[in-house]
């Protein structure tokens, strides 16, 4: 049964004692998919993610002639066990100039941006494309990297729909990038210039960027090269974010104690900037996305409300690139449920107040759709219009918040258009 067009939550009830999991980095898992394609060797993804995106990727990499087994995984339900026989480097299929192999990416930057330094390695043609948001997100800086190569590359507009005419590796190819667009241009060079030859120079002293770079740069570092080897992924710290901030506002706003809400499995190395988001509560008055979060500065911003004064959201441009225009949304949505939210340049100012309910636009954003669910745990007649978009990281979201405890909030949800009460099963994206 799919998830209704709306739903609407009702708050979360105490005394509540749960212990919530949380699926596997998205991140990590696209980028891992792409270094078990390109090694030497069976490598086996423990705790992979298995959302919209990553289910992108896997389907791509299939296109591309790649052996991968999908498994279930026992430590959570939007988890796989990913098996990939690499090919030392080789692409198994290609196309040609006249019928490029067509690879469809959706709108998961990972797929569109990884592969599209991953396929110039092949010795045919590709055509990437995704849906018209995808067509719309940058690609520039990366394109022109990889034309600085030695790849032909060509575009409308430096945008997908992109064919590119692979060519093989270009040993002692060199290149700079610059990451203005996406911080996945340089990440998307790194994963493939082991076995490309490439020489890539990357701005030092871009700071928004240097948290998901250093992330790649671990991995390529660090990925196994034994012929049969396990890769465990690590939980999303983006996702794990509304689930401590669910746990701070009932403990603000009702008194319960902090540890009545445990995450589970919080990821114990630094690759994720947003495992920094627990040390965010209470917000202090100034928050900037290239200093401090990632994505999980959402969360921060609608948690905003409940602060003791208003909180400065700073350096936020990128959020507007991403799968919608992420700070006008993020303005209006939160103005709907009666915030005082100023916007300024690339800056959101969210004032302390009483909010109340409303009918959510999620834009088919799933950060937006999680971000405003965090609301509805706290505050009635919050209703969400395409749930369902959650799928794109986060398929079991509300089912997790559905579930009874432990493993869930044991949350009342239901269809906006009937009032129909809905069972967990049926919040899977």
């Amino acid at each position: 049964m799919p998830i209704p067009d709306a739903i609407q939550l009702n708050p979360i009830k105490p005394p509540l004692k749960a212990r919530l999991g949380i699926p596997g980095s998205k991140s990590i898992t696209n980028r891992a998919l792409i270094l078990a394609a390109l090694s030497n060797g069976c490598i086996t993804l423990k705790g992979a993610l298995w959302s919209e995106d990553t289910q992108v990727m896997t389907s791509c990499l299939r296109q591309l002639g790649f052996d991968i087994q999908v498994q279930p995984d026992a430590t959570d339900s939007a988890n796989r066990t990913i098996q990939i026989t690499g090919q030392n480097g080789f692409i198994p299929k290609t196309g040609t100039s006249e019928k490029p192999l067509e690879l469809f990416v959706g709108n998961a930057g990972t797929a569109a941006r990884f592969l599209l330094s991953m396929v110039c390695l092949g010795k045919g043609s590709y055509r990437l494309s995704g849906v018209p948001r995808m067509h719309e997100r940058p690609q520039e800086e990366l394109i022109c990297a990889l034309r600085e190569l030695g790849y032909q590359i060509v575009t409308q507009n430096d945008h997908l729909p992109a064919v590119v005419h692979g060519q093989g590796p270009q040993q002692d190819a060199q290149c700079n990038v610059s990451m203005k667009g996406s911080s996945q241009f340089a990440s998307s060079l790194l994963l493939s210039a082991a076995v490309g030859g490439w020489k890539i120079t990357i701005p030092e002293d871009d700071a928004e960027n240097a948290p998901y770079v250093e992330m790649t740069r671990a991995m390529v570092a660090g990925f196994p090269t034994e012929p049969e080897v396990d890769y465990q992924i690590e939980p999303d710290a983006s996702g794990g974010s509304y689930f401590w901030s669910i746990k701070y506002l009932m403990h603000s706003i009702l008194g319960n104690k902090l540890d009545d809400i445990t995450v589970s499995a919080w990821p114990t190395t630094s690759w994720q900037i947003d495992t920094q988001f627990p040390k965010f509560w209470p917000l202090p008055t100034r928050v900037s996305r290239e200093r401090d979060l990632g994505d999980s500065i959402m969360t921060a911003v609608i948690m905003a409300p409940w602060a003791k004064e208003p909180v400065t959201f700073e350096d936020l441009g990128r959020l507007r690139v991403q799968e919608c225009e992420r700070v006008e949304a993020l303005r209006t949505e939160l103005t709907k449920c009666g915030a005082r939210v100023e916007e300024k340049g690339d800056s959101l100012t969210v004032y302390p107040g009483k909010l109340h309910g409303a009918e959510i636009e999620t834009y088919n954003d799933h950060r937006i759709a999680m971000c405003f669910a965090v609301i509805g745990t706290q505050v009635p007649g919050m209703i969400i219009k395409n749930p369902d978009c959650v799928k794109k990281t986060f398929p079991n979201f509300f089912q997790k918040l559905a579930s009874p405890a432990p493993e869930g909030l044991a949350m009342t949800i239901c269809d906006a258009s009937t009032g129909t009460r809905l069972n967990a099963i049926d919040l899977i994206a």
